[in-house]
């Protein structure tokens, strides 16, 4: 029955090839709209490490006291990065399986004694757990050890990206490049590796950066080479002293930090470190106010930071909005069409077609105008992905992209969605009474 179904579809739908075309342009554009936002507000929103994120945590130490907060923050929560001192007494008490400190970095960069011009790239000085604790892929070599982090060993991790810059693709693996003013020995060349949002630096990166990380430096070396500092800095108060040494005697804040914790009762623990952490810095006068600590996981970190911008939640709402005004067009289409032919029902239930049957017939009609609106659909929302650079910002733009995912969704939304719509004109269809329309007819 089914075949005979979209055979009487087919014939009804060439019949009136106008209406026809009017609803399919009405899905295929309701649908674009709503898949297009949908596509840029998954690529921003998703989990960005979906394996690991619920042991991946957050903290936050409140070394401002009530009176200080963070511009455009709300003043009972503690600095979203740490001060210099908090980051190092951190690291050292290594209470965490993983941990890193982490700031951003940017300087000129090439290969030693190579005829190359000097490129500007972006970084992050971390810590030796970095690499393990974020699953960072390795095409060649590794991350540099623990030991070498302790002696501020002249080492560097690449991307794959710099390393075709610099060395054509080949394993580098011991070759030398000078990063600002300072050689680099490269122990090891992540593979293709770039997580959005930036879940590991929030802080500097906002999440979406056009710079990505491409050398990633022991962060106790950056900070004996006086790597400069490329992410954000706020203070309460102006540092003692000038320059870089200066920052980090201060209470300003530009470090993040991110540890690993497997399970609840290590939360528990590290959390209650982090209190009798902030209660020693208040006996020892650092702090005179009670502690103010903060240990968010990954996910609830980014929601706090607000990581998904507002203007694509927005685009969002409205385009789901407009796929709603084009499904009630739609809607009010197929009862126009279907109560047309009230004629041709009454002689179908006459001849012996049960209710259900010429339900199922105007359903099957109603998911043909929806699979047709959506193979357009998926047309708009390839141009639609195209053209996303003219409204949103150039980073965001790119992570959209139309795949196997999206075009299954497109599909069914378009299917599911105009089928919904049918519900009530295919209802209004199935009730009509024969006898009236053999004897009017």
């Amino acid at each position: 029955m089914f075949g005979y179904y979209l055979d009487l579809a087919l014939r009804s739908l060439k019949r009136n090839k106008a209406l026809t075309a009017l609803m399919v342009l009405t899905v295929g554009f309701g649908v674009a709209a709503s898949m297009t936002t949908w596509s840029v507000f998954r690529a921003v929103s998703g989990d960005p490490i979906p394996q690991k994120s619920a042991r991946l945590f957050v903290p936050q130490i409140d070394n401002w006291g009530p009176t200080g907060h963070e511009p455009g923050s709300n003043s009972t929560e503690p600095p979203s990065a740490m001060s210099y001192t908090d980051a190092v007494a951190l690291m050292r008490a290594h209470r965490a399986k993983y941990q890193s400190a982490m700031y951003q970095i940017a300087d000129s960069v090439a290969p030693k004694a190579a005829n190359q011009s000097l490129t500007l790239i972006a970084g992050e000085a971390v810590g030796s757990e970095f690499f393990p604790m974020l699953d960072v892929p390795f095409a060649y070599g590794g991350g540099w050890s623990g030991a070498e982090d302790a002696n501020r060993a002249q080492v560097a991790v690449i991307s794959s990206q710099l390393n075709g810059m610099l060395f054509g693709g080949a394993d580098s693996v011991g070759r030398m490049l000078t990063f600002g003013h300072h050689d680099y020995r490269v122990v090891g060349v992540t593979d293709d590796w770039h997580p959005h949002p930036v879940f590991y630096d929030v802080v500097n990166t906002g999440g979406f950066t056009p710079l990505a990380a491409d050398i990633f430096l022991p962060f106790d070396t950056a900070i004996a080479n006086d790597a400069n500092i490329n992410g954000s800095t706020n203070c309460n108060q102006p540092p003692a002293e000038s320059g870089f040494k200066g920052l980090q005697k201060s209470e300003c804040v530009w470090i993040s930090f991110m540890v690993q914790l497997d399970d609840a009762a290590a939360v528990r623990d590290y959390h209650q470190f982090l209190v009798n952490y902030s209660l020693e810095q208040q006996r020892a006068g650092r702090f005179n106010w009670p502690p103010e600590v903060r240990l968010r996981g990954l996910m609830a970190w980014l929601a706090e930071r607000h990581v998904v911008p507002s203007d694509t939640k927005v685009s969002l709402y409205v385009a789901v909005g407009l796929l709603l005004v084009c499904l009630v067009n739609v809607m009010g289409l197929l009862l126009a069409k279907f109560m047309r032919r009230s004629g041709e029902i009454g002689v179908r239930r006459a001849l012996g077609a049960s209710r259900g049957e010429i339900y199922l017939q105007f359903l099957v009609e109603a998911g043909m105008v929806g699979l047709a609106g959506g193979v357009l659909g998926l047309a708009l929302t390839w141009l639609g992905i195209a053209g996303v650079g003219w409204v949103m910002p150039p980073e965001i733009a790119a992570l959209a992209h139309m795949d196997v995912s999206l075009l299954a969704t497109t599909l069914i939304v378009a299917i599911v969605a105009t089928m919904l719509a049918g519900l009530y004109p295919t209802l209004r269809a199935s009730a009509v009474q024969p006898a009236w329309q053999l004897k009017s007819n």
